[in-house]
């Protein structure tokens, strides 16, 4: 008679200790790396001293974010090896201490350049962590039904970051007058520290359940008794590239940069660059517009004149009364580009749980791929083209699920590659695809969509949110045929995963 099999949720202490472990690295992953959206503009326009529209600190919000993504992509690949050479809980733990304490640091700069490096170490502990996390879980488990559905549970807490960075920012937005000022420098033309360093400084907050729970977490047993008995074939990049990998490690990573482009080259773009020129805000964009080109016109005056220029100080005035104006206005358009993020963030968090259900169900790999990779087709072209000029609930429901179908294949490639590539080559193979292809390569579409494709619509004309919408309309849904056509090569992985 066969032993009755396994409950779902009857894991042993240790099982359980590794799950919110991992649980709360992913969930902290996308809290650290959506802080940026929240704290760069304010922080970039104190340290240089200059306002808050000004065009110098959208250029260099997307230098961040380029620096970033770039140092992420090439160290995270670094990461990814010392994962397969030094074990998966050590570099996890170390990932995660790295992207704690970065943004703590980061909450006292006191120049451009060290806010800048200390965003860029924190996006490298977020890419290291990711690699480490997935391959850790995958190899503790041995029952290869629970080894799939946890990846997938523990994953769907990426998606409740977004939800608490936005809380943690209202909080904190509440009570700053009432925090004590621990050292931080002051704000500009306030004696007390600016927001954006109390947030940053929330970053600290994953550390500490992390080091209380760590000592008794163990590091994955197949991965210690290889190395303690020699058998443990040492990583090497060239290996991927080997005949019997070379497919799986490229289609990964152009799979992982399509997903990744999608989400930053259209779904990113839309909160801030698209929602203004949806129809129900038609007002406010009128409004807007004249005090924002006297706003330019300002700006552009007090960029041309020396920092010790006397006449400085007459501009300032004037840009901060133009600020004032349009604050109102822009609060109404912030509370409709809130609703936008929140679907989303919803979406996504959706689609998680749709991936896990569909793992559980047992569909192969390539199978489950398609069933997110189909519909967005047809809704990615429909929401951009088409219903953003219609707005309402319909667009808000359309780009909800554009979220939903994008973010599920971030946990869909968070399980499939500890299985696409032996033991010795996890690490390293897991963050090539990631971090080499979703990272360096995914990112960038943003700086396409937004700096090349959507200007050539405008044809030497203003850059008008429409034209935003038609840009991120064509790169997603370019990237979603590639992603789609590529998927046909992606190799089925054995049961169990690939054998050294």
């Amino acid at each position: 008679m066969n032993p009755p099999a396994a409950r779902p949720f009857q894991l042993s202490v240790t099982s359980w200790l590794v799950l919110i472990i991992a649980s709360i690295g992913f969930l902290f992953d996308t809290y650290e790396l959506l802080m940026t959206p929240l704290v760069a503009a304010p922080a970039i326009a104190e340290l240089l001293r200059i306002p808050l529209n000004n065009p110098i600190v959208t250029d260099w919000v997307g230098r961040l974010l380029w620096i970033s993504a770039l140092c992420g992509g090439v160290f995270g690949l670094l990461g990814g090896w010392l994962v397969d050479k030094l074990g998966r809980k050590s570099v996890m733990a170390l990932s995660i201490f790295l992207y704690s304490l970065s943004p703590f640091l980061a909450a006292y700069s006191t120049s451009l350049p060290m806010f800048v490096f200390f965003r860029s170490t924190t996006f490298i502990g977020v890419c290291v962590e990711f690699v480490a996390a997935i391959t850790w879980l995958a190899e503790i488990f041995e029952d290869p039904k629970q080894k799939e559905r946890w990846l997938g549970i523990t994953q769907a807490f990426a998606s409740l970051g977004g939800v608490l960075v936005t809380s943690m920012s209202i909080l904190v937005s509440a009570k700053v007058k009432s925090l004590p000022h621990i050292g931080l420098p002051a704000g500009l033309g306030s004696p007390d520290p600016s927001t954006w360093r109390y947030l940053l400084m929330t970053g600290f907050l994953p550390a500490i359940p992390i080091a209380l729970l760590l000592p008794f977490a163990p590091e994955s047993k197949v991965w210690r008794e290889r190395r303690a008995a020699g058998t443990l074939k040492r990583p090497s990049f060239a290996q991927l590239f080997a005949p019997e990998l070379r497919r799986v490690t490229l289609v990964t990573a152009v799979l992982s940069a399509c997903a990744y482009g999608i989400a930053f080259g259209a779904l990113q773009v839309t909160v801030a660059r698209v929602t203004p020129g949806l129809p129900e805000l038609k007002q406010q964009a009128a409004e807007l517009a004249p005090l924002r080109r006297q706003a330019e016109a300002l700006n552009r005056q007090l960029n041309a004149l020396p920092a010790n220029d006397p006449a400085r100080k007459d501009l300032l005035a004037q840009i901060k009364e133009n600020f004032v104006k349009q604050k109102p206005v822009n609060d109404v358009v912030k509370e409709m580009s809130d609703k936008v993020q929140f679907r989303q963030e919803t979406g996504g968090l959706l689609g998680r749980i749709l991936l896990a259900v569909f793992l559980i169900l047992g569909l192969s790999r390539v199978t489950l791929l398609k069933i997110f990779q189909m519909p967005a087709l047809v809704i990615l072209p429909l929401t951009y083209f088409a219903l953003f000029k219609q707005g309402g609930e319909v667009f808000l429901w359309s780009y909800f699920m554009c979220g939903l179908l994008t973010v599920a294949q971030f946990s869909y490639f968070g399980e499939y590659l500890p299985k696409a590539f032996p033991l010795h080559l996890r690490g390293t193979g897991g963050s090539f695809a990631t971090n080499v292809g979703g990272r360096m390569f995914g990112t960038s579409m943003a700086f396409v969509t937004t700096n090349l494709v959507a200007p050539m619509l405008a044809s030497n004309g203003p850059l008008l949110p429409a034209h935003v919408a038609q840009a991120a309309g064509i790169v997603a849904t370019t990237i979603a045929v590639i992603g789609f056509l590529v998927g046909f090569f992606l190799p089925e992985p054995p049961k169990g995963g690939i054998k050294d």
